[in-house]
């Protein structure tokens, strides 16, 4: 369905644009008809980034991303409206979403006016209560309401109603919970687990380990732009192999024991080098293969659905 292929994005900073800064460096990755990837990383890793760019909100530098077979940098008008139809987004803050001074339904009405002028009022009505309901949410309690008297998890319901009143295909979840309580989160993620069953493909980027590992059949991890290990969530979960992805493992919270400091555990940082491994400032493992200082490792199939871009994957740390 989506298939990004060696995209990159660069951006111009510093006085008059004098400084390249790469946020997304050749990533290449999949997602298919009614599966859910996690996009994982920390911030600053060009998780967001790549999700604007498949959403077409910003441009890629270099590199294809293809939707059916189809690269979107290359539609334009109707094309790029169908586009729309099938490919929708959620971001992380639902109150920027909506302008606080018009009620919030007010984005059902534009969804009616933009791609379906010539539906019935009273249809359409129909229609958009059933996409609430599908949300778990009671159009009675919920129409009619300015952002300000909606809860967090109530707005980002209806950003997902808003998708699928375009009986969208492809959903990105930009951290589309991470500003909402326990509970909430509970259901918003049971609802696009919901929604994968009847066919909704996502990318679901996060941040959060133990949500990419609840959701998603497939991650992909992401360290500075760069694609460092990817393929099955149970083969990445169970068998960790870039130290990235162990030390992200290793900083996950513990009932039953106090948080200790990973970052102590590694090697003190050294001079990031563009031709190198993107890890390579913090890897604990790096002094015992002087190549990945200069070289970036390519990423390997090492098992089934399982590929990585170390060097020293086969190496205990230390």
């Amino acid at each position: 369905m989506l298939k990004l292929d060696e995209v990159s994005k660069v951006y111009k900073v510093g006085t008059f644009g004098g400084r390249a800064l790469r946020a997304v460096q050749d990533v290449s990755f999949d997602v298919q008809d009614g599966e859910v990837v996690s996009l994982i990383g920390e911030s600053g890793s060009g998780k967001s980034t790549i999700g604007k760019m498949i959403l077409r909100l910003i441009s890629t530098s270099s590199g294809v991303i293809s939707f059916d077979g189809v690269d979107v940098s290359s539609l334009r008008g109707g094309a790029r409206k169908e586009y729309y139809r099938k490919v929708q987004g959620v971001f992380q803050d639902p109150f920027s979403s909506f302008n606080p001074i018009f009620k919030a339904d007010r984005v059902f009405r534009i969804v009616g006016q933009q791609f379906f002028p010539e539906t019935a009022a009273r249809k359409w009505d129909e229609k958009v209560e059933s996409s609430l309901h599908a949300v778990g949410l009671n159009p009675e309690h919920v129409l009619d309401k300015f952002p300000h008297q909606l809860s967090g998890g109530q707005l980002q319901r209806f950003l997902i109603a808003r998708a699928l009143l375009l009986d969208i295909r492809f959903l990105v979840a930009d951290e589309i919970i991470s500003m909402l309580d326990a509970s909430t989160r509970i259901d918003v993620l049971n609802l696009l687990a919901d929604l994968k069953a009847r066919g909704l493909s996502v990318l679901f980027i996060t941040h959060d380990l133990s949500l990419g590992y609840y959701i998603s059949e497939r991650a992909v991890i992401l360290y500075q732009g760069s694609v460092v290990e990817m393929g099955s969530t149970e083969r990445i979960y169970d068998n960790p192999l870039h130290p990235y992805t162990r030390m992200l493992m290793a900083s996950v919270p513990r009932l039953d024991k106090k948080w200790e400091q990973v970052e102590s555990e590694l090697r003190t940082r050294r001079n990031e080098l563009s031709t190198g491994c993107v890890y390579y400032s913090r890897c604990g493992m790096a002094g015992k293969d002087g190549g990945c200082r200069t070289e970036k490792p390519a990423l390997i199939e090492v098992e089934s659905d399982h590929f990585v871009a170390c060097g020293c994957c086969d190496q205990e740390c230390p």
